[in-house]
């Protein structure tokens, strides 16, 4: 009977500007043998936001995303850490543009030179949908917030690239701090079909803007980086005009969870279509094998 292949699995740090910040990140790689029950224990395990598992390394490596409460089709940290470690760690070596497949199709990742030297991985979105808007008072409750926290130049809007949220705009970072999600309010925004993912976002000190992700997972939680939901908000700004035709932008995150993160958004138009980029350094902190 052949030996058993070991998993070998590697921790990085995405949106990480230094080592013990960011968006923590397993990726389990030889995993062509597990179930999807198995992965979500492995995932239970390590007890992060997101664990990746590298089904296949071939020319696109196959993977999959899983939460500790389920799986994703797609999500931003879990992507470019994951291609990190492929391109790192893998048989193909350092190239320049590694593309996933993902539960939501294929996705690039391409790696570049950044400020101040080392390399910035940025993912090009899948294609991001706006949905229904909400006027700011009926999800203040939700956020344990007044009407006057609100930005009322930009909507509450439903949006969603594989996963879904609730982008809420804020008119300053002591409300961003303030937040805190009401749990039956939430409970009924859910009951008229909106996600219970809220992304808040206000106008940033050092950056150009600070953002929080809130969401349920087995209760309340909170994740340091949302390349995801970043996505979404370039989408979001161009279709309501709030950074022009073509626009780059830096997001502070995890600041309140004591992980700062540093996101970079790009948005283009080309040939009438938006081509929306997230780019973030990945540290590797750790790696090992499970037994």
């Amino acid at each position: 009977m052949p030996a058993r292949m070991p998993h070998r699995f590697h921790i990085v740090d995405v949106f990480a500007e230094e080592l013990y910040a960011g968006n923590t990140l397993a990726v389990v790689r030889d995993a062509a043998d597990l179930d999807a029950a198995t992965m979500q224990r492995i995932a239970r395990e390590f007890g992060f936001s997101e664990t990746t598992f590298v089904v296949e390394e071939g020319a696109e490596p196959r993977v999959r995303i899983f939460t500790t409460a389920g799986e994703l089709p797609f999500a931003g940290h879990p992507t470019l850490g994951t291609a990190w470690v492929i391109r790192e760690h893998g048989p193909q070596g350092r190239l320049p543009v590694l593309t996933l497949a993902l539960g939501v199709g294929s996705v690039p990742v391409a790696f570049e030179a950044g400020p101040g030297g080392g390399e910035v991985a940025w993912l090009t979105a899948p294609p991001v949908t706006l949905g229904r808007t909400l006027a700011p008072e009926r999800v203040a409750a939700a956020l344990d917030l007044e009407a006057g926290d609100f930005a009322r130049a930009l909507p509450v809007q439903h949006v969603q690239v594989g996963i879904e949220f609730v982008h809420v705009p804020l008119a300053s970072a002591d409300a961003l701090a303030r937040a805190r999600l009401d749990l039956p309010a939430v409970a009924k925004l859910a009951h008229d079909g909106f996600p219970t993912n809220f992304y808040l976002f206000a106008p940033g000190a050092r950056s150009d803007l600070r953002a929080r992700m809130l969401f349920l997972a087995g209760g309340v939680r909170e994740d340091p980086a949302t390349g995801s939901a970043t996505a979404c908000l370039g989408a979001y700004l161009l279709a309501h005009g709030g950074g022009g035709e073509s626009f780059s932008l830096e997001i502070e995150q995890g600041v309140e969870m004591g992980r700062p993160s540093l996101l970079r958004l790009e948005v283009t138009r080309e040939a009438g279509a938006a081509k929306i980029r997230v780019g973030g350094r990945v540290l590797e902190s750790a790696r090992g094998e499970l037994l």
